[in-house]
């Protein structure tokens, strides 16, 4: 399973959604899609063109994808099977 969190350095959501992450040893990859355009072109293409953060892509081990906008625990924890 691949997390990749699209962040913005000012978000506080994001900062708590790491933690969570890191607190349940998720291992994930942070792309700040205010620093980096490549991120942000990415993000767009999995939201549909919405730039809300935190963004969430989940691919899981057989190609599926889900998607978490915002700081959602209950839907991290459903999706991440913790």
């Amino acid at each position: 399973m691949k997390v990749i969190v699209y962040t913005t350095t000012t978000c506080p959501f994001c900062k708590m959604l790491e933690e969570f992450l890191k607190g349940k040893n998720v291992s994930y990859e942070e792309k700040s899609v205010d620093r980096d355009e490549a991120a942000k072109e990415e993000m767009l293409k999995d939201s549909q063109g919405f730039l809300g953060v935190p963004f969430t892509v989940i691919t899981k081990d057989d190609g599926t994808k889900d998607t978490v906008l915002g700081f959602d625990k209950g839907k991290l924890a459903e999706v991440l099977g913790l």
